[in-house]
């Protein structure tokens, strides 16, 4: 085994062994911080709960989908799995070009759903910025500022997967985007 391969091991235990932590605390209720990931999503900076976040991978090539909502961009083969892609921005209404629906930047990236939300989803991410703590930020309504001055919006994948229009990729029929 070599050096690099040793560090990356080690590394990949004490992200394994805190990730159980965060998930034993959340289960017991006991208080302790829950770390979150920050991405970055069109003009918009959101926070992901760790447990309901899964990958996260470089784009891969998509299969577009005939018939569909415009903010769905098609399927991913990510692992073996296939995965539906969603544009959240256009999702949510916010005005993008059409070259921005076809994922190519440098830093662009696939957040998957976690498993335990039961859908094969992931969102295109133009940058994933890391872990950010929640708990060290002020709120300001429905949105937190962190100690540098940047405004994160708390998102739910798990309310996401439960909303009716989420749910129906299929462009209405006659109606045309």
């Amino acid at each position: 085994m070599s050096g690099a391969e040793g560090v990356r091991r080690t590394r990949l235990r004490e992200y394994q062994e805190q990730l159980l932590e965060r998930m034993q605390a959340a289960r017991s209720g006991s208080g302790a911080p829950i770390q979150q990931v920050g991405m970055q999503v069109g003009g918009t900076r959101y926070l992901l709960d760790l447990l309901e976040a899964g990958e996260i991978v470089p784009i891969v090539p998509l299969t577009r989908v005939p018939l569909t909502q415009p903010w769905y961009l098609g399927l991913a083969n990510v692992r073996g799995t296939l995965v539906g892609v969603i544009d959240l921005a256009r999702y949510l209404g916010e005005e993008r070009p059409p070259a921005a629906a076809s994922p190519a930047a440098p830093g662009m990236r696939l957040v998957t759903f976690a498993p335990t939300l039961g859908f094969n989803c992931a969102l295109l991410a133009e940058r994933v910025f890391g872990l950010r703590q929640a708990s060290g930020m002020q709120r300001e309504g429905q949105a937190l500022r962190d100690a540098e001055g940047v405004l994160w919006t708390p998102l739910s994948l798990a309310a996401l997967v439960r909303e009716e229009r989420f749910l129906h990729v299929a462009q209405q029929a006659g109606k045309r985007y």
